[in-house]
């Protein structure tokens, strides 16, 4: 059943991720992704609320999971990525936590840059 939770809170993070895109393009303008830095910290708040409320025993695990993997996976992938540094960074695994940011962060620009360079070459 937890399975079905997460699926359905993705698609109900996915669909107000979508949401808070259009609204900040209309009331802020386009020249800025407002949208997307705007759902990339509050999931990092939300996240960081939803994890402290698990270990505390307030949530159980498969309402977390829905939240966590589910509607905020769905709402952004960048919180998952903020609380595991922070995990690493409080877990005594400094190191790591940095290589786990500049690999992320380059890694994921030069991915980017490789899957749109593929795409228009196979457009070409």
């Amino acid at each position: 059943m937890t399975v079905v939770w997460v699926m359905v809170a993705g698609g109900v993070g996915s669909g107000a991720r979508y949401v808070v895109g259009q609204w900040a393009d209309h009331a802020l303008g386009a020249s800025f992704p407002y949208g997307t830095l705007m759902v990339n910290l509050l999931g990092c708040f939300l996240i960081g609320a939803v994890v402290q409320l698990s270990a505390s025993g307030t949530w159980n695990p498969e309402l977390r999971a829905g939240m966590a993997a589910g509607f905020l996976g769905g709402f952004t992938t960048y919180s998952s990525f903020n609380q595991e540094t922070i995990a690493l960074v409080t877990g005594g695994a400094g190191g790591a936590a940095g290589a786990y940011v500049a690999v992320t962060i380059a890694g994921g620009l030069a991915a980017g840059s490789l899957g749109l360079a593929v795409a228009r070459f196979i457009q070409s």
